[in-house]
């Protein structure tokens, strides 16, 4: 691949999936691409660059978008944002939705569905304590092949050993020969959708809690800033924000705040996002 050819590479990346890729990655858009030549019968990197350009909307091209795209992910992977779900999130938000009995989730980056999924499990402890309570999980990725995997719910060894408890892998997964299906009843709780975060999401509806993590850090800090302001847009004044450990809000907007002693964990700032049910986030800000 010529120099040319990457600037032109990054410069589609950039626009179609707001990933910015720096000039010294050049080695890891080849490695991720030659297979996608391969499976096209492409000779070589240039001819399939010069196949993008002469079709920038064609499958292709958007299958070059994916690739490139980092799906690394693992069940409870931190481990921090899921204690905070059990111990400060699900309690602050069946106090506020008391009245409505709903509660939403959205997981901007779904990759492979370990993420919803350790959701989904984490709500099933609560049970009792969510009786007569609807609640959704919104899975969404820019990658269809991720979500296709992920929607069947079908694990390797390597993957149920990374972050999952023996407890739960013996509770909500069987085995399928040397691999893990999760159980139907776990798979039915999440609904996975496509979906790239430069669109409009505003169709999504509004959501409790906002598990934004590890996608930032690809994203310049104008796109970050943009996310950001249009996520709190779909939040109520009650509702959650969990970023990746490396990830933050601040000095990019003010219409979150960091949750005390809750690392990862925003909440919207009332003083910048004026929103109803005012009231209620006092009890979520002293949980």
């Amino acid at each position: 691949m010529t120099p040319q050819d990457f600037d032109y590479l990054r410069k589609l990346l950039r626009e179609r999936s707001g990933l910015v890729l720096s000039a010294e990655k050049q080695y890891l858009a080849e490695s991720r691409l030659v297979p996608v030549a391969r499976r096209h019968a492409i000779a070589t990197l240039g001819e399939l660059v010069g196949k993008i350009k002469a079709n920038e909307m064609s499958p292709l091209a958007m299958e070059v978008v994916e690739a490139m795209t980092t799906n690394e992910t693992f069940f409870f992977r931190d481990k921090v944002p899921f204690d905070h779900i059990r111990e400060t999130i699900l309690p602050a938000l069946i106090t506020a939705r008391a009245r409505e009995k709903r509660i939403r989730i959205w997981c901007t980056a779904a990759s492979t569905g370990q993420e919803p999924y350790s959701i989904a499990m984490i709500l099933r402890e609560f049970n009792a304590q969510l009786a007569g309570y609807r609640t959704e999980i919104i899975a969404t990725d820019i990658s269809g092949e991720v979500l296709a995997r992920a929607k069947a719910g079908i694990y390797s060894q390597f993957e149920v050993q990374r972050g999952l408890p023996i407890q739960q892998l013996v509770k909500y997964f069987s085995q399928v020969g040397e691999t893990w299906q999760i159980a139907p009843e776990i798979r039915a709780m999440v609904q996975f959708r496509p979906l790239n975060l430069l669109k409009d999401f505003s169709a999504l509806g509004t959501f409790d809690l906002v598990f934004c993590r590890n996608v930032l850090i690809y994203f310049d800090q104008d796109t970050k800033i943009q996310v950001l302001n249009r996520i709190v847009r779909q939040m109520p004044e009650t509702g959650f924000l969990a970023l990746g450990a490396a990830e933050t809000v601040v000095g990019l907007t003010d219409a979150f705040k960091p949750m005390p002693d809750r690392r990862g964990l925003y909440v919207p700032n009332l003083t910048k996002a004026v929103r109803p049910e005012s009231n209620v986030l006092k009890f979520a800000l002293k949980a």
